[in-house]
């Protein structure tokens, strides 16, 4: 299958699920507003879901995937589907001891992951002992990721992108109808991720054997091949997850701030993770396994052809993505979740960190495109150390932020800020070491995509600018004003980007993948 058509296969389920979780956020937006117990269950649901994308989608995959591309490439089925359920069952193992310790230490993990909550004791017990039903999702969810790895590899794109549906779907339920069966109606959202996780898992089972890779989970921690995954894990545990890490920081600094800030950089952080999630992990996601087969075959210049592939459509969708979240943030977050319990006011506060947000948009969709890179070739250590540069960058403008605006209304948005700063700043690293290790060679015609994207992005922001800025009309409106009003000017933006591309001369053949690209 084509590069082309696995990205847009990924993307477009992955476009399904992101509606959905949009949906979910409105109705949970709608149910429970920004109050102390949404706060409670975001960072609840927030720490196993990091730990997901940091040992999970994060180390695990970018470890496990070339590794298993290896063996595709180079030994039997038979030999494959052995590392399969050996490295299944040693990640399982590890996790159901993570379970069982998160889950006896859970009033620890919230005093790490929020400190700010121990001053408001009902919050912080809310916040432990709903993550004492959320955690397990880490380990179904982790199993999941290893099931997409093993399914990406054999070019199955479709099953892991439409799997995070079930979460939603179980989500917008509980909060529409469970809530009312518990004495706090919050605790309903937590048991949903509980019950997510484990359809997500069952989901993947008919895939895998589809594929001749269900193997029954057996821990083996002397197989040569799951030395060599653990062994690139380590690394790639913090290099693969920087990203998740500064944006854990803002929640950790912003449970300082005053009550909702920890909500309004989570609907923030939703919106932003909306193209991102759509294409830019798309992208990753599809070129890693493609990658680690051109490595492992010594294919450097097909790689760094691939590489340049991901790259030009990486700058097509990121540019005007960051100019219309920035243009379009308040009039989105007043269509979206402007209902119920969720105030004009929030919608305003939370616009200020929606704009931040997308001025990293840039970095966030490029460390995913350009990491794949690196973790194809093995190399782990290289980004660990673009990565820890990050990171201290992150902590030293968040802290300071929070400092100098913990009284105001603004130190979520300064927070949104200094994490976009840092993925920017990763970005950069990773694409200079690629280029200096003679990696990746950028392909002809990259000055005229790049004046044409640019030239494109100002026509579609220059005119949405002129329509949208008085978010005051927005709030103002009905939610049917609001919504038919969102849809026309979207699709005008679309339209103005796209049929100015073409007017300035870009071709579809500009951005197809190289010949030889075939699986």
């Amino acid at each position: 299958m084509s590069l082309f058509r696995s990205t847009a296969i990924f993307g477009a389920l992955t476009m399904v699920s992101r509606v959905l979780g949009l949906a979910r956020d409105v109705v949970i937006a709608n149910v429970f507003g920004s109050s102390a117990a949404t706060d409670a269950f975001f960072v609840a649901f927030k720490i196993p879901n990091f730990m997901r994308r940091l040992f999970a989608e994060g180390a695990f995959s970018q470890a496990f995937v070339p590794v298993l591309s290896e063996y595709k490439t180079q030994r039997d089925a038979a030999a494959v589907r052995t590392l399969v359920g050996r490295a299944s069952g040693t990640l399982l193992l590890i996790l159901l001891a993570l379970t069982v310790l998160a889950v006896l230490g859970a009033d620890y993990l919230v005093v790490l992951f929020a400190p700010g909550f121990m001053d408001e004791p009902d919050k912080f017990a809310m916040a432990a002992d709903m993550l004492r039903i959320t955690f397990p999702y880490l380990l179904f969810i982790s199993l999941v990721a290893c099931a997409q790895g093993v399914l990406n590899t054999y070019g199955r794109f479709g099953p892991p992108a439409i799997a995070p549906v079930l979460l939603n779907l179980v989500l917008i339920a509980s909060a529409w109808w469970w809530a009312d069966w518990f004495d706090e109606p919050i605790r309903a959202l937590a048991w949903g991720v509980f019950i997510a996780g484990i359809l997500q898992l069952l989901l993947m089972l008919p895939y895998l054997r589809a594929v001749g890779m269900l193997a029954l989970p057996r821990p083996n921690w002397r197989d040569s091949g799951v030395r060599r995954i653990m062994r690139l894990m380590l690394p790639a545990l913090f290099g693969s997850s920087v990203a998740q890490i500064n944006l854990l920081v803002d929640t950790i600094l912003a449970s300082f701030l005053i009550t909702g800030s920890v909500s309004w950089l989570y609907y923030s952080d939703r919106l932003m993770e909306f193209p991102l999630g759509v294409f830019g992990v798309a992208l990753g996601t599809v070129i890693l396994p493609r990658l680690s087969g051109e490595h492992a075959s010594r294919s450097p210049e097909q790689f760094s052809r691939t590489l340049d592939w991901a790259l030009r459509w990486g700058v097509l969708i990121a540019t005007p993505a960051m100019v219309g979240l920035v243009v379009m943030g308040g009039p989105i977050l007043a269509t979206l979740f402007q209902h119920g319990a969720f105030t004009a006011a929030d919608t305003r506060s939370a616009s200020w960190s929606v704009m931040a947000y997308a001025l990293g948009l840039y970095g966030f969709m490029l460390v995913k495109v350009l990491s794949p890179g690196y973790f194809a070739r093995q190399d782990m250590r290289t980004p660990v150390k673009y990565a820890a540069t990050s990171m201290v960058c992150n902590m030293v403008l968040s802290v300071t932020a929070v400092l100098l605006l913990i009284d105001t209304g603004v130190g979520h948005a300064a927070l949104a800020m200094a994490t976009g700063i840092a993925a920017t700043l990763n970005a950069g690293m990773l694409f200079v070491g690629l280029r200096r290790r003679g990696v990746y060679k950028p392909g002809p015609g990259w000055t005229r995509l790049l004046g044409q994207v640019v030239a494109a992005t100002v026509v579609m922001g220059g005119v949405l600018a002129l329509a949208v800025a008085d978010l005051q009309a927005w709030i103002d409106g009905t939610a049917l004003e609001r919504a038919s009003a969102l849809a026309g000017w979207v699709t005008l933006g679309v339209v103005l980007y796209g049929g100015s591309l073409l007017l300035l001369g870009l071709r579809p053949s500009t951005l197809r993948e190289p010949a030889t690209a075939k699986c």
